[in-house]
């Protein structure tokens, strides 16, 4: 099992560095980032810390090839591969529902299974290769080339999905493993999984060497309620970005995220953690002491053939940037990491 965390970077940047650098030492496999305009950017923030750790791995989860072009992402994931010492990677998704409404993009309208396994196609390549020459729906190319070069050998590339079953197929049989955000039980777990091996038999490809992440909303500390509270903060955030579909394997009406979306989409984080139950809050996120998260990171997650943990530790500091809000009690991000490493990962495996 590998456990990694992943940040939206919105904290005073010595601070985030701090925390990578604690990340690290502690054992981490990664630490990812959303590659969003919302947030400072992951690329520069990465290249700040690479000198200043040994181990832990960098990367975007995800990066959206409809805001980013594909090339560019390759040419920052080889130039981050460079400077870290053969420690990138890279997670691709279409984006954000809400961000890409931002920028006037309807994201049903923007094919973007199809546009994902192209993208997909033209990264893999230009890491590889140096260069692309390639005409495609999406995106065309004639002798492109770059001198950004990684050091690893093959650079792992990887799907961010969340609706399927043909994101998690394509990730199994195009990719090096899919990063699936948000879920929170065996159900949604155990469709993933499926569907991932069926587009490795489909390839001939071994899902069990592929990367299998659980990319979730978490919060943990010896004070239960306030771990839950701050992760009940951010969920309505989170959940506005959830398909009904995967809502429904969460056990989830959509119809009773319809006011929490609307203040989100306000503004009003504040008001979306009062219209959002501690009931609704538990089943779309791991929160409460070491012991609650590892239970139910144990029942519902890994024993469904996950072999990553994503962990998007939420915070007061988190809360209080989104939301305004104060939330006593709950443990900050380098607190965590040690809970995470001292009494989760050592629970987890007995």
């Amino acid at each position: 099992m590998r456990y990694s965390f992943v940040m939206l970077p919105d904290y005073p940047l010595d601070d985030t560095i701090e925390s990578i650098k604690l990340a690290d030492e502690l054992g981490f496999y990664g630490c990812y980032a959303a590659d969003e305009t919302w947030h400072k950017d992951l690329w520069l923030l990465f290249a700040a810390a690479a000198d200043k750790t040994t181990n832990i791995r960098f990367g975007p989860s995800l990066s959206a090839i409809t805001l980013r072009e594909p090339t560019l992402i390759a040419q920052a994931t080889a130039t981050l591969d460079e400077l870290t010492g053969g420690r990138a990677e890279c997670v691709l998704g279409s984006g954000n529902f809400g961000l890409l409404a931002q920028y006037g993009i309807d994201w049903a309208k923007t094919k973007p299974l199809s546009r994902l396994k192209e993208a997909h196609h033209v990264v893999r390549t230009v890491l590889d290769e140096g260069a692309i020459s390639y005409d495609g729906e999406f995106f065309s190319y004639n002798g492109l080339f770059t001198f950004a070069r990684p050091v690893q050998e093959h650079v792992p590339v990887k799907l961010g999905a969340m609706r399927g079953p043909k994101s998690f197929q394509a990730a199994g049989e195009l990719t090096d493993g899919v990063h699936h955000a948000l879920s929170y039980t065996k159900q949604a777990y155990e469709y993933m999984v499926e569907n991932v091996r069926i587009g490795a038999e489909r390839a001939g490809r071994d899902a069990d060497s592929l990367d299998l992440g659980a990319w979730i909303v978490f919060a943990t500390g010896p004070d239960s309620r306030a771990a839950k509270d701050a992760a009940r903060a951010m969920v309505g955030l989170y959940a506005s970005s959830m398909p009904a579909e995967q809502l429904a394997r969460n056990d989830v009406d959509p119809a009773d995220l319809t006011d929490i979306i609307a203040a989100v989409g306000a503004g009003r984080v504040d008001r979306a953690f009062e219209l959002t139950s501690p009931e609704l809050a538990d089943k779309l996120s791991v929160a409460g002491t070491p012991e609650e998260c590892a239970e139910k990171i144990r029942t519902e997650i890994t024993s469904t053939g996950v072999n990553h943990l994503v962990l998007a530790i939420t915070d007061a500091a988190l809360v209080k940037a989104f939301s305004g809000m104060e939330l006593p009690g709950v443990a900050t991000m380098r607190d965590q990491l040690r809970l995470v490493h001292d009494e989760v990962m050592p629970a987890l495996k007995n």
